[in-house]
């Protein structure tokens, strides 16, 4: 037990660079202007990387990722705005690299399918609830003749 108390400081030492986020911004990239490099980080999040596609642009190592965080930094110094850069961005490499889709054109679609998916889904559930509503119709009576032969089925067994 005590060596496993000896060498938890080295365990956590060699744990935390792993727990720690890993940005791939390089040093060389980060603006002087605090405010610039904030507003560059904000955009940089809501690109996606047109390699990795499962990353923004600010945690992609891709050499073309590097290259967008340089333009967009670029375009805020130039004194673009926010949705200046973003629009250069999205007319070179098309609405793909948006990770959140503008709600007009083919991007309509994606907003709308969720609710729209939603409404039918609950639809359905409620026709299906209403249908299991519905009272069982009245069994029919036996006659005399299939209530005797059921009386006889029944003390066979």
């Amino acid at each position: 037990m005590t060596r496993l108390l000896h060498c938890l400081p080295l365990l956590l030492a060699l744990a935390l660079p792993i727990s720690m986020p890993a940005f791939a911004v390089q040093p060389d990239e980060v603006l002087e202007d605090a405010g610039l490099e904030a507003r560059a980080r904000e955009i940089s999040r809501k690109l996606r990387c047109p390699v990795c596609q499962g990353e923004n642009i600010d945690d992609s190592n891709a050499a073309i990722s590097r290259d967008l965080r340089l333009y967009v930094r670029e375009r805020l110094v130039a004194g673009d705005t926010d949705a200046e850069v973003v629009d250069n961005v999205v007319e070179r490499f098309g609405e793909f690299v948006l990770f959140e889709p503008r709600a007009s054109g083919s991007g309509l679609i994606l907003w709308l399918a969720g609710p729209l998916m939603a409404l039918v889904a609950a639809l359905l559930a409620w026709r299906f609830l209403r249908s299991r509503n519905v009272a069982p119709a009245e069994t029919p009576k036996l006659d005399a003749a299939e209530q005797k032969r059921l009386d006889e089925i029944m003390r066979r067994s």
